[in-house]
């Protein structure tokens, strides 16, 4: 968990990380993280850990670069060398085939469905609708340029989770993993 004020919620938006380029072979869906996207989700975990960002709920495409970018990120959260992370509780995961191609609303969705007593919140999606997502629940302070692999946002809001709205999570910080 988070060490925020009270009332207030977490959501960490993360693009997956690099993943290998697309092939006749295999569908879109299938395509796995590459050796780089592997070292940058760890970096992902390592980063967040380092700021006790651990999250209650993980939200995650069902795609496979998607579930090997949390897989990684957790890695780095609970602490393989060298990165050292603090390990915490084991978050609720919940693979949703719904964030795979999604609509920024879609994903808004599956948010709003979460507990009230999750107070930090990480989705792991996809281009564009992760972005997008981040640009409506801040789009003063959005990236114009969106997410890229690896790209982490951090959105606080005091809106209940069924709650959220445009404009309503602001932007805190942001940072692109490399590992």
């Amino acid at each position: 968990m988070t060490d925020s004020p009270p009332h207030e919620r977490t959501l960490v938006l993360l693009r997956h990380a690099k993943a290998e380029p697309p092939t006749t072979d295999r569908p879109d869906i299938e395509r796995p993280l590459s050796t780089r996207g592997r070292a940058d989700a760890a970096a992902a975990g390592a980063w967040l850990a380092r700021r006790g960002m651990l999250p209650d709920v993980v939200l995650c495409s069902a795609a496979v670069r998607t579930r090997q970018t949390w897989h990684d990120v957790q890695l780095g959260i609970t602490g393989t060398p060298p990165e050292s992370g603090p390990a915490g509780p084991a978050p609720v995961v919940r693979y949703e085939p719904d964030a795979y191609e999604a609509h920024p609303e879609d994903l808004l969705h599956l948010i709003r469905q979460l507990s009230p007593d999750a107070t930090t919140v990480l989705l792991i999606a996809h281009n564009p609708g992760i972005s997008l997502l981040s640009e409506l629940l801040d789009p003063v302070e959005a990236e114009p340029e969106g997410l890229r692999t690896g790209g982490l946002v951090v959105h606080r809001t005091a809106a209940p989770w069924a709650e959220l709205s445009r404009g309503v999570a602001r932007i805190e910080t942001r940072h692109t993993a490399r590992g």
